[in-house]
């Protein structure tokens, strides 16, 4: 009778663990019966998304709700400010992201922005951000980080990488720094398919770790894995999958040249195509777990009961069948439930100060403005060409963008079109910018761009367009990479609510009321 009580107990505990390595989502602005129920069975994490954010108020009683079922929960969010926004995804952010922050330079400035964003997330419950990206922004035609890097420079990105973790902190909330070892020197979104870096591991230590360790230094609770192959570190696998990644490299000690880290190793999201196109999900989840990761990231995309039980059975049959050591499932579930416990009761910021205009601040104070000669500020209605490029998966298509609302707050009239790279495609460049001139009529031009140097129709566009009309302004808000161009170029590094206001005031001359 004894060794079945003990088998019992044993497949309990495996199965409780196989739960508290998960960070799963789920749809609707509630939780669902069969979440909570979870909650009761062991599941120590729930990961949140735009889809279930109405407003603070709501948040505050979702996550309430979900603490009345488990005190100790991990409740995180993907909330990077700026161009990645659930907090505030159908308006805009009011934060810039980190390449405004980066231009700007001023530590104590990231420092405080970061704390006051976690002071908002504090006050909804939220006490994990899967943020700061840390990534380099090393390939200008990197298509899913560029505004969401610091910059270019390691040290500049290591320095307020370290800043925004010691702010978010401040906060109560806990930083997950990514995505390790680095995601900026590539062409490929891993949403879509695996990346490759071809970096030799010296370029790797001098470029893509350099933030991480100060990452770490500065005490990130938790880092983020990245599904990238790079050879340097393991030939076969991603760096999500990878032993030599994640515990030879990000937990080996500084000695042996490793991070040291002993935090909380999350992964990226396992539906993200380069793992569950390659491996499948269940086997990705297994693999990386064994790797060693210690929670696993799920519910972007899929988002039910489903896909919870096929990876808590897919974790428990592997280690009955010996792909998985019991005792690692063990450790990552460990390690899991000591952060929900040090996060135990995190609310109201844990005393922060608020801050509500630091991230207008922080926006006007990184814009760069360049102008060809004397430039007229705009006083009556303009029309805005919004030449518009396919949002990655991250940032989502949901979250405005674009400077039209605002300058139509300031001046009233002001009309907008939005021009794609299928419409130029379709009709060619000369007819959609004939249709621009005629419908802007004698109307001043303001033309808004996103990474123009990554999308050739867009600057064909651009060019044709300011050779009709070389008196138009052209508002850049994603990364300021090709030469500024019309009449006054304005770079805002981001595509924030706060960068399109602060854009909108830099064109029109309007100077911020006292109490901004």
């Amino acid at each position: 009778m004894t060794p079945l009580v003990r088998s019992v107990r044993s497949a309990d505990t495996l199965t409780r663990d196989a739960l508290a390595v998960l960070q799963p989502g789920f749809t609707g602005t509630t939780p669902p019966d069969w979440l909570l129920r979870r909650l009761g069975e062991g599941l120590v994490s729930v990961g949140l998304f735009g889809r279930n954010v109405a407003d603070p108020a709501q948040l505050a009683a979702l996550t309430g709700r979900l603490r009345a079922e488990r005190e100790e929960l991990i409740v995180a969010i993907d909330e990077e400010g700026g161009d990645v926004t659930r907090l505030e995804v159908r308006g805009g952010s009011s934060f810039p992201g980190n390449h405004a922050l980066g231009a700007v330079d001023d530590t104590e400035l990231t420092r405080a922005v970061a704390r006051e964003l976690g002071r908002r997330l504090a006050d909804c419950g939220i006490n994990l951000n899967w943020a700061p990206s840390a990534d380099v922004n090393s390939n200008p035609a990197n298509p899913v980080i560029g505004v969401r890097s610091f910059g270019a420079d390691p040290q500049l990105v290591a320095r307020h990488t370290a800043a925004y973790v010691e702010g978010l902190q401040s906060a109560g909330v806990a930083a997950c720094t990514k995505h390790f070892p680095g995601h900026g020197d590539t062409a490929v979104d891993s949403h879509h398919d695996l990346p490759r870096i071809a970096a030799d591991l010296p370029t790797l230590q001098e470029r893509e770790l350099v933030p991480f360790r100060a990452a770490v230094a500065a005490g990130t609770r938790a880092v983020m894995s990245a599904h990238l192959l790079l050879p340097a570190l393991d030939a076969e696998r991603p760096a999500t999958l990878s032993p030599a990644a994640l515990h030879g490299l990000l937990r080996a000690p500084e000695a042996e040249g490793g991070l040291g880290f002993d935090g909380l190793i999350v992964t990226d999201g396992m539906e993200m195509q380069a793992i569950s196109a390659t491996y499948g999900i269940e086997r990705g989840s297994v693999l990386a777990l064994a790797a060693g990761a210690d929670a696993i990231c799920v519910g972007g995309g899929l988002a039910d009961e489903g896909i919870v039980l096929r990876l808590r059975d897919a974790l428990v049959r592997a280690v009955r069948e010996g792909e998985l050591p019991e005792q690692r499932l063990a450790d990552a579930a460990a390690r899991v439930r000591a952060l929900a416990g040090r996060a135990r009761g995190t609310g109201a910021g844990e005393g922060a100060a608020p801050a509500p205009g630091i991230g207008l601040t922080a926006a006007r104070r990184a814009l760069r403005v360049t102008a060809a000669g004397p430039y007229r500020p705009l006083a009556e209605p303009v029309y805005v060409a919004a030449f518009t490029p396919l949002a990655n998966i991250a940032v989502g298509d949901e979250t405005p963008w674009g400077v039209a609302a605002e300058l139509a707050r300031l001046l009233p009239g002001t009309e907008t079109a939005t021009c794609t790279g299928e419409a130029a495609a379709a009709g060619g460049t000369a007819a959609l910018v004939d249709g621009l001139l005629t419908a802007a009529a004698d109307r001043r031009l303001v033309a808004v761009v996103r990474d123009v140097h990554r999308h050739p129709w867009m600057a064909d566009a651009l060019n044709t367009l300011l050779a009709a009309r070389p008196d138009t302004a052209v508002i850049e808000m994603g990364v300021p990479q090709a030469p500024p161009q019309g009449a006054l170029h304005v770079a805002t590094h981001g595509a924030a609510r706060v960068c399109a206001q602060a854009a909108a005031e830099a064109l029109t001359g309007r100077s911020p009321s006292p109490d901004e």
